[in-house]
């Protein structure tokens, strides 16, 4: 269940580290996995304490930029169709760009089988396991 300023781990090489939901595409309520939001980049991965990086060019996203991003785990716990109950360590997104493909070209991690039913094949397939 994410909300106005939930932080979120970004699991992609887009080059964000931490984000924070400040919308939730279409619904008034929560977001949970498989929904769209909008969020702003908080940290960049590998920044250093001075603001510059080594590697600027290397990533596509900088702090501050305001993206799309597809929500693949949730600590709330999650009731499956079967039954079943998963729940996730923590709250992660994938960022992608306004057509709904994914802007890095790696993902690291478990993403949720929820995906499938919201119709996020591109980014199950770039996933290590689904969960």
């Amino acid at each position: 269940m994410l909300q106005l300023k939930s932080m979120l781990n970004c699991i992609d090489n887009s080059g964000a580290a931490i984000v924070e939901c400040v919308m939730v595409v279409g619904q008034k309520r929560h977001a949970s996995i498989g929904d769209r939001i909008v969020c702003v980049v908080q940290k960049q991965k590998g920044a250093s304490e001075s603001g510059m990086t080594a590697s600027s060019n290397a990533t596509k996203v900088k702090r501050g930029d305001i993206r799309h991003a597809v929500v693949v785990r949730t600590k709330q716990k999650v009731t499956r169709r079967d039954g079943s109950v998963v729940r996730f360590d923590d709250n992660a997104c994938v960022l992608i760009n306004k057509a709904g493909d994914p802007i890095g070209t790696r993902i690291n991690g478990i993403v949720g089988q929820e995906l499938r039913t919201k119709k996020w094949s591109k980014i199950l397939s770039m996933a290590p396991m689904q969960a």
